[in-house]
């Protein structure tokens, strides 16, 4: 390919190629100003911030004394034997059971939920937009506010977050069960209705086998996210863990705080570590 020569090129030419590809010469000097402008209004937005909520260096480093104070008895566990360790780990245990139950019945009920909220399984406008809709108000709605709900509909304790997880996390998985029917080939839907396969049968033969990895995964990693969540559920009165926190932590007993607050995060990495592997071979499976 012959090169060419910069000073061959007229600015007939520069203009003409300025017109056809005006990424190719960057931006005009107005825009550049107006760029500018936009990153020094952000910029000064986000200063003002930081003052305003107090997040200065100053404050930053001449932390409050009773800062230092609650980390050392944050790890002071000199009476670690008179730990209540019964209580804790059956309340750890129960927030377990509570993510378990929740995520379970939420993946269960939002699978068939899903297919009718699917743009190409059902052609009934209305119907697809109310299933949807449902599940717009079933995870719009923060666990939190459904755990104190139904704390008041069925008293405290698991039942109120096992309800909340399930609710919450039924609108959840509708929708993202919903799309991956939707993004799935068509292929096989069009060879099984080729032969005369009835609906349900190209449900379960075309579409399920594809979404079903997504299924799982999803499935999995929620289960792993709802041991976090029934946490801060307990915090407001719906059993598990959390109850046992909130309870230390008004007594100011720091050090069993501290110890909830370990064994809460050991428990979530056994249970990444045990989904990963579930999530693999049960994957893995699917696909081969």
């Amino acid at each position: 390919m012959r090169p060419i020569r910069l000073d061959a090129v007229t600015p007939e030419e520069i203009r003409a190629a300025r017109l056809y590809n005006p990424g190719a010469f960057g931006l005009s000097p107005s825009r550049r100003t107006l760029v500018g402008c936009g990153l020094a209004a952000a910029l000064a937005m986000l200063v003002w911030l930081h003052m305003a909520y107090g997040l200065t260096p100053a404050r930053l480093l001449s932390p409050d004394p009773r800062a230092g104070l609650l980390l050392a008895n944050f790890f002071d566990w000199s009476n670690f034997a008179n730990f209540a360790h019964a209580d804790i780990f059956r309340s750890l245990g129960e927030t377990v059971a509570m993510a378990f139950i929740g995520t379970s019945l939420a993946a269960l009920v939002a699978l068939p939920l899903a297919f009718l909220a699917a743009r190409n399984v059902i052609p009934a406008f209305i119907l697809r937009v109310l299933t949807k809709r449902l599940f717009d108000v079933a995870r719009g709605i923060d666990q939190v506010i459904w755990a104190l709900i139904f704390i008041s509909a069925v008293g405290l304790g698991p039942l109120a977050g096992i309800l909340a997880i399930f609710i919450s996390d039924m609108g959840t998985f509708g929708k993202l069960f919903a799309e991956a029917i939707e993004n799935t080939e068509k292929g096989p839907v069009e060879g099984l209705q080729s032969v005369g396969a009835s609906p349900v049968t190209v449900q379960r033969y075309a579409l399920l086998p594809q979404v079903l990895p997504v299924y799982v995964s999803q499935a999995l990693y929620f289960f792993e996210s709802n041991t976090r969540s029934a946490t801060v559920l307990g915090l407001v009165g719906a059993g598990g863990i959390g109850f046992e926190l909130i309870s230390r932590w008004q007594v100011m007993r720091f050090d069993e705080v501290a110890y909830i607050i370990l064994l809460i995060l050991i428990t979530v990495g056994l249970l990444d570590q045990i989904s990963r592997m579930v999530r693999e071979r049960l994957i893995g499976s699917v696909h081969t």
